[in-house]
């Protein structure tokens, strides 16, 4: 858990942050799934945090303690059942992470997660229910607890230097979305994808701005 709270303040005080969340759907549940976070537009601030020994208290991990970390959680990941293909891209010079997997269903990406978060945690109830639900052609999306706990613990000066950021989140289908009911959606020309696009400051404003239901069309 201290990692994941040591990322949550220092993306907050990086204020050019890009994350992109990206999900591909097939028919049968399956699917892939992209994350990247990209701070090259905050490199100089990022390298001034790593030269502190501390941050809020905080001890700063080296740049090796955190590639060391990466690589203990793709190999911890690999190994989880439903869950094949990973790779992990990082780049320590612009500060660019990229993760990818491949997943035989909805349930097996988010125990691989829970138990990452869990295996961190020394609250094992912290994430007690699913956040993504999928139902053949039904995509609804909700916010984990993990989420609203970590930005909860954020300053109110740390929060507002993340309203230059942005945020991604993409989910793409093998078959056209008939409609979004979050009504923010920015449904692709060929109706295969949707797109929602917040700050990272709207977003810990309000979570729900995530929140979506996606109903496909029965047909290719």
């Amino acid at each position: 858990m201290k990692y994941m709270v040591f990322l949550v303040v220092f993306l907050s005080l990086t204020s050019c942050v890009e994350i992109i969340d990206d999900l591909s759907f097939k028919s049968d549940g399956s699917g892939t799934f992209k994350y990247t976070i990209n701070l090259s537009a905050s490199k100089v601030r990022v390298n001034s945090i790593l030269a502190l020994d501390s941050l809020d208290g905080k001890k700063v991990p080296s740049i090796q303690e955190i590639k060391d970390k990466i690589a203990k959680y793709k190999e911890i990941i690999s190994q989880k059942e439903g869950i094949s293909n990973v790779k992990v891209e990082t780049d320590f010079t612009n500060f660019i992470l990229k993760i990818q997997c491949d997943f035989t269903s909805i349930i097996a990406l988010q125990k691989a997660v829970k138990e990452i978060v869990l295996d961190e945690s020394k609250n094992k109830k912290e994430i007690e229910s699913y956040w993504l639900t999928w139902e053949g052609n039904r995509l609804t999306r909700s916010i984990p607890s993990i989420t609203e706990d970590l930005t909860s613990r954020l300053k109110k000066e740390d929060i507002e230097g993340l309203k230059k950021g942005n945020y991604m989140s993409i989910t793409r289908f093998d078959r056209p979305i008939e409609k979004c009911e979050n009504s923010a959606s920015l449904i692709s020309a060929n109706k295969m994808a949707v797109m929602l696009k917040n700050s990272p400051y709207a977003l810990i404003q309000n979570l729900n701005l995530l929140e979506n239901t996606i109903v496909l069309s029965d047909k290719k």
